[in-house]
């Protein structure tokens, strides 16, 4: 990678989530790749976390708007759909940072080969309360603050808490 595609990968990595701003699009793990074609033309490629995902335009100006700042002269921000992007993508320091925001993070993804069963039954899920991290948690709704969070409840501590949903 040469150094102007280093430097420009720093500056794309600092970017944050516009819905899970304590995350980086790094540490989401959407932020997929970053070249400098030529002096100073940026193309930068970014995985939706799910389909029709509204903060891809947010992401997308916020990436264009710093990485014009650090001095780039033409930044491209394309999308890309394949690998799907999986909550498995989220590093250990973004899981750690959605836990320190009460946000509780994802567990391990379901893997699944093929097509994927259409079930209408809630998501059996195993949860813990990101304030006192018991496990003794109940759903409350599958449609939390954002369509990528649940809102659950702690039974101990009864602290209302978001979860990431496993993708």
């Amino acid at each position: 990678m040469s150094r102007k595609a280093e430097r420009a990968r720093r500056v794309a990595e600092r970017v944050t989530d516009p819905e899970l701003p304590m995350l980086s699009l790094a540490d989401l793990g959407v932020l997929r790749d970053v070249d400098v074609v030529g002096d100073s033309h940026v193309v930068v490629d970014i995985t939706p976390t799910y389909s029709g995902c509204p903060a891809m335009a947010a992401m997308r100006d916020d990436l264009v708007r710093e990485l014009t700042g650090a001095g780039f002269d033409t930044v491209e921000v394309r999308v890309s759909l394949h690998p799907a992007w999986t909550t498995d993508w989220i590093t250990p320091a973004g899981r750690a940072a959605l836990a320190a925001a009460g946000i509780s993070p994802p567990g391990p993804a379901p893997s699944t080969s093929g097509p994927i069963p259409l079930s209408l039954l809630p998501t059996a899920r195993q949860v813990r309360c990101p304030q006192c991290g018991s496990p003794a948690t109940e759903l409350v709704s599958e449609f939390g603050s954002t369509a990528c969070k649940a809102q659950y409840r702690c039974t101990a501590c009864l602290e209302p808490f978001d979860h990431v949903k496993e993708i």
